[in-house]
Parts: C-alpha cells; structure tokens; sequence
C-alpha cells in the first residue's frame, strides 16, 4: 500500500450517511482509503457480507482513492499485512470515546506501527447508528434521511 493509506474498517449493516461523512473527510487527508467490511462473530448482520462489499464497491465507484474489501481476522492484523499504518475510525458524542479509546489502545499494543485517527462525527449525523437504523427500518420507518440511495435499495431487497 502507499505511505500515506488509512484503514475504515466497520461492520457497516448498514452503511449509513454518517460512515459516508467519515469517508469524504478520509479522502481528503489520506492517498488511499481501503474501507474494510469487517465480518464479526458477534453481530448478526442485517445484510450479507458480500452485499455490503457490493453497494459500497458501487457507491465508491466514482473515487479512485477508494478501495472496498471485506475481512474475517483482526483489523489491525489486516492493517499489518498491507502496510497500512493508519485506522480512521468516527466519533460520536454518544460514549463512543471510551471504546474506540480502549480499541486504540490494543491495537496499537499489537501493532505498534499502527495509529488510529479519530475524526469526529459531523453534529448533524452524530446520532445515526447502524443499529438505530435497523430498528427504524424493521419497524417500516423511512430511513431515507439516514442512509444513501444505493444502500436503501439494497435494504429493501431484504425482509423487515
């Protein structure tokens, strides 16, 4: 990977407008933003892994500095393995710090040569979640205001 590569790393079900304001600001600090579709053995996801791959692939389509790949290990192991020395990762002012403080921490003991940047989550999409969107979609709410195109047609392939 170039010097200057980030690392976007999320379960991203669903991708939301929020991840998106993390990635345009990404763009603009880093060369190249590889945004990582993390496969996690804890969460149930909404929509399958190559679904999620998929839509981003063609959200992003348009974007050169823009890569999409999916990953079933340790983020920062994949981090390690391409050269990549940067995480972004969104704050929210929802308690967020505490964790992504802690997650900092012990990747950052794995793999010393790995920094996380923090951007902040813009004040009018910090209260969006994947989860809260979830919730609204099953319960037949319009997430139009919460999500990109691409992604609700893709939501609305799938059962509520």
């Amino acid at each position: 990977m170039e010097n200057n590569c980030a690392l976007y790393a999320g379960t991203f079900d669903p991708f939301t407008n929020g991840h998106l304001d993390i990635v345009q600001r990404a763009v603009k600090i880093f060369d190249q933003l590889v945004i990582l579709v993390a496969v996690s053995p804890t969460k149930h996801p909404f929509m399958s892994t190559e679904a999620r791959v998929e839509v981003l692939k063609k959200l992003f389509a348009h974007e050169p500095k823009v890569k999409v790949e999916s990953w079933s290990g340790l983020v920062v192991e994949y981090a390690r393995q391409h050269k990549i020395n940067s995480i972004v990762r969104g704050l929210r002012p929802t308690g967020d710090f505490e964790i992504e403080f802690q997650m900092a921490s012990m990747n950052r003991k794995i793999n010393p040569e790995c920094d996380t940047v923090f951007l902040m989550t813009s004040e009018k999409l910090y209260y969006i979640s994947s989860s809260l969107v979830k919730e609204v979609y099953t319960h037949n709410g319009d997430i139009t205001p919460f999500v990109p195109p691409l992604v609700l047609e893709e939501l609305k392939k799938i059962k509520r």
